[in-house]
């Protein structure tokens, strides 16, 4: 039995007639409609767990949506999950349940770049791949999954890398880790291994007890100043994730800022803008990797500042302390 969780997404709109623009329409129910088929895949129970566009998911409803996602799968007769999704989220949330959830089943969340109004909707062919990766036995412990246009990525690579094409999404460093191929599941490589670390007082199937959504995401820019910095600061957060160019580099003017926030205790990771390849303190001159990390911030390998963020979250969610958090957030970036 595989369990699908609706939330969401393109792939549950349809035109609204006076507009032209696409807005939330379809019930889990309708859209099982469009897919006659899926019966012959697997047998499966469904639940219409929201109604969003992926640009009003909050960390909050990430949360919930892997608590709902635990207990699923905590049943003995669900031998894995899918789950619709907004694709302007779609990598954040999977990453986060990725973090969170501690089941070797198979994840796997899924979207459309076309709504059903479009005579090109993939939503049913999409929705169709991820039930077959859910119910694959090669799919078991492999983390959380994204499917989409016949390709599987693992959620901690999965990048949107373009507005509205099929082939939207990408693992622009190594690839998919598999393809569903006319129907047929293929895995050809594996993905990083999730945290190992563990909240004692996790409620069944989750790592942590809860998640702290004060951190931050802040992209450079030319001419940055330390204004925007010390004012997320003064409003509270607790961690501070960093786009950044190239390598790791940032504007020397926000220097200071970030030695004084990792000073107060907050976690500073740094990524890069760039779509692929690693930060590394390469570059030695005001402002570059060497001297960020050499103030404490942590250098995120290739995880995008998007999910760095999540993942500071988890962290400070599961630690005692923020020192015991940003070791937590060391060890999953390296």
């Amino acid at each position: 039995m595989i369990g699908i969780l609706f939330t969401g997404g393109t792939i549950a709109m349809r035109k609204d007639p006076a507009t032209g623009a696409a807005v939330p329409a379809l019930s889990a129910a309708e859209i099982l409609a469009e897919v006659p088929d899926l019966a012959s895949v697997a047998p499966v129970e469904t639940e219409d767990f929201s109604r969003l566009p992926g640009p009003h998911v909050t960390p909050e409803h990430m949360w919930r949506l892997a608590k709902r996602a635990a207990a699923w799968l905590e049943r003995s007769d669900i031998d894995g999950l899918a789950i619709t999704h907004g694709t302007d989220t779609i990598e954040e949330t999977a990453y986060l349940l990725d973090l969170v959830l501690t089941t070797a089943k198979p994840v796997v969340l899924v979207g459309a770049m076309r709504t059903v109004s479009d005579a090109s909707w993939d939503g049913p062919a999409n929705l169709m791949d991820a039930v077959r990766v859910a119910a694959s036995p090669e799919a078991r412990g492999r983390g959380v999954l994204i499917v989409m246009n016949e390709q599987i990525l693992p959620a901690r690579d999965a990048r949107k890398i373009h507005t509205e094409a099929p082939t939207s999404f990408a693992a622009p460093e190594f690839g998919p880790i598999g393809i569903v191929d006319t129907g047929i599941v293929v895995f050809r490589r594996t993905s990083l291994s999730r945290p190992s670390w563990r909240d004692a007082a996790a409620e069944p199937g989750l790592r942590v007890r809860q998640i702290d959504p004060r951190v931050a995401l802040l992209q450079v820019y030319t001419g940055m100043e330390d204004g925007l910095l010390t004012y997320l600061l003064s409003q509270g957060a607790r961690g501070v994730a960093i786009s950044a160019y190239g390598r790791g580099n940032v504007p020397p003017a926000i220097v200071g800022a970030i030695e004084r926030a990792v000073a107060k205790g907050a976690i500073v990771t740094i990524s890069s803008r760039a779509v692929a390849g690693r930060v590394r303190p390469r570059y030695g001159y005001d402002g570059g990797g060497l001297q960020l990390l050499r103030a404490g911030a942590i250098l995120a390998g290739d995880l995008p500042a998007s999910k760095a963020r999540l993942l500071v979250m988890v962290a400070l969610g599961c630690a005692q302390d923020a020192a015991a958090a940003r070791e937590l957030v060391i060890a999953a970036t390296q």
